[in-house]
């Protein structure tokens, strides 16, 4: 006897749900190894970083710290989120080194450069400054609603501890500044080496930012620092390139 037309509807329908229960487990996988993955990639290039350094010489001395942490994304804007989750899909040369705030619980790789893609996946080492180990004025920019969203909280005497391949320097944050995106003087070398962390301002602001946050820090031990391998370029505008 023929099967009715309804049953035959019904057993159809059922088949057709379960495709599209499938599909839509196979599609919130994905979203969460995604959101997994964008949320860890900071913490495997600083591991990556680290296991360089186990064959590299001179060998970088440990420091007590914790170097499992990992970005708080809570503090990012979400227009940084996605950019930041679009940058992965990139690739980008090796890390130049780790930047260690840890009274701000930041611990993110140093890239090399401050266009969109470097600052979208990292921190960025400003070219034409000494580079992290080396003498100098180093200067390093970040995006202010990303990673250095929580320079915003960063307080006189704090430690910054910069990890290069060439060796660690700590040093101490005594000066902050509000200038313009056109005021490069920020860069200039100082009496002692030190590392100058710049960013937009104000930190929460809608459009591009109108100036920039400048952090100071003098460095805490000079012995550990290598003359630069490569000549300091004047710098330009580079205090300019984080306007977002």
């Amino acid at each position: 006897m023929p099967e009715p037309l309804l049953a035959k509807m019904i057993r159809g329908c059922g088949r057709f749900e379960r495709s599209l229960l499938l599909l839509g487990l196979l599609l919130v996988s994905v979203y969460i190894v995604s959101r997994v993955y964008s949320s860890l990639y900071s913490h495997t290039a600083v591991q990556r970083f680290w296991a360089d350094q186990g064959s590299a010489q001179p060998r970088i001395e440990p420091r007590p710290l914790s170097r499992s942490v990992v970005p708080d994304f809570r503090l990012w804007s979400e227009k940084r989120i996605r950019a930041y989750r679009a940058s992965l899909l990139a690739h980008v040369a090796p890390t130049l080194g780790v930047l260690q705030i840890s009274a701000l619980k930041l611990q993110v790789p140093v890239l090399e450069g401050t266009d969109d893609l470097m600052l979208d996946r990292a921190v960025g080492h400003i070219v034409g400054t000494p580079l992290p180990g080396e003498v100098g004025n180093i200067g390093i920019a970040g995006h202010r609603d990303g990673f250095f969203r929580v320079l915003k909280d960063l307080q006189a005497g704090a430690t910054i501890d910069l990890y290069g391949h060439d060796g660690t320097a700590r040093y101490v944050v005594d000066d902050f500044e509000i200038v313009s995106p056109t005021d490069v003087s920020v860069l200039a070398p100082r009496a002692k080496s030190s590392l100058t962390l710049v960013t937009c301002y104000p930190f929460y602001y809608v459009g591009p930012a109108p100036q920039r946050y400048i952090v100071h820090a003098t460095v805490a031990d000079a012995n550990k620092l290598k003359s630069p391998r490569l000549p300091v370029l004047e710098t330009k505008s580079q205090a300019g390139t984080t306007g977002n």
